[in-house]
């Protein structure tokens, strides 16, 4: 009995050590996904847009962009028309 507790234990940690970097994977997937939804909304696409971004400096993450589309629409509206600025001119 001993002996299936300590596999147990192995393998559990073994899945947390797995499944705490699928975590980050699938969050960053859903941000993705959220901020292409928001962006196609606004007339671009999301590698356009994240493009853009990188032209006019500014350093927002994906998890901040993806909770402004949902929480803050008028400041994600400013900071799509300043990367359609930057990919007009």
């Amino acid at each position: 009995m001993l002996r299936t507790v300590k596999e147990n234990l192995l393998r559990a940690g073994a899945f947390a050590f797995r499944d705490r970097r699928t975590r980050k994977r699938d969050f960053r997937r859903l941000w993705i996904i959220r901020i292409n939804a928001a962006v196609r909304e606004r007339g671009l696409r999301y590698s356009e847009f994240i493009h853009g971004l990188h032209l006019t400096g500014m350093e927002l993450d994906r998890k901040t962009l993806s909770e402004m589309a949902i929480h803050d629409p008028a400041a994600f509206d400013a900071v799509v028309e300043q990367v359609k600025a930057k990919l007009a001119a």
